[in-house]
């Protein structure tokens, strides 16, 4: 087992950066990862359909706004979807907005249609207007959480972010992983959820520039 932790952790802290042929493969990472998470617990519709609806949600996001960017990063069990510097965090347009209407109905089905609505409009109303890198998720595979493989992906990923000199944002939907986000230097700003969701908690790390020191490389 240590030796297949080790092979995983070197994997995680040298991703490579992700194509259109892995979407699906991540699609139905993130959708394990995150099928209890609490924020997508409260807006998606519960049951036996809310893996499809999140499966659909992610491969979406994974294909259309993430991928063509070239800021995902997969390794060991791991992955981390970032939306560089200039690229909008949630599509624009009411045209392209109608068009989402039945993969967010799948998503939320219509009891929680309302919920979905009111988060995402709390994350746009919310979303930094400085120039940054924006992680939109980060994830491991349920069944090899607690190896390191999150903290691992996510230096890597962030020696990318340094060697802009830019600065970082996300939103934590899991209190769980507070410790790892702050570890690597993002600070608590304030909880942006609408009122009776669980809470989404804005998160903002400064610039840094990089030292060109790290071990962690990232595959091209």
């Amino acid at each position: 087992m240590s030796g297949d932790r080790h092979s995983l952790l070197l994997e995680a802290a040298n991703p490579r950066r992700a194509s259109a042929a892995d979407a699906d493969g991540l699609a139905d990472l993130f959708t394990f990862a995150f099928m209890t998470d609490p924020v997508f617990d409260w807006i998606a519709r519960p049951g036996e359909t809310r893996a499809a609806g999140l499966r659909r949600f992610f491969l979406w996001l994974l294909s259309v706004r993430a991928i063509p960017f070239g800021e995902v990063w997969l390794g060991g069990g791991a992955a981390a979807v970032w939306l560089p510097p200039g690229v909008p965090a949630s599509p624009g347009g009411v045209v392209a907005q109608l068009r989402l209407v039945p993969m967010f109905v799948r998503l939320c089905g219509f009891s929680r249609l309302l919920r979905g609505s009111a988060m995402a409009d709390a994350m746009e109303k919310n979303h930094p207007h400085e120039e940054h890198f924006y992680l939109a998720f980060i994830a491991v595979a349920p069944s090899l959480q607690g190896m390191g493989l999150g903290s691992a992906i996510m230096d890597a990923t962030l020696q990318r972010v340094d060697a802009r000199g830019a600065p970082a944002y996300l939103e934590n939907s899991n209190p769980k992983n507070t410790p790892l986000y702050e570890r690597h230097g993002f600070v608590r700003q304030r909880n942006i959820a609408p009122r009776t969701a669980p809470p989404l908690v804005a998160m903002w790390r400064e610039a840094r520039r990089s030292t060109g020191q790290g071990s962690n490389s990232l595959s091209q």
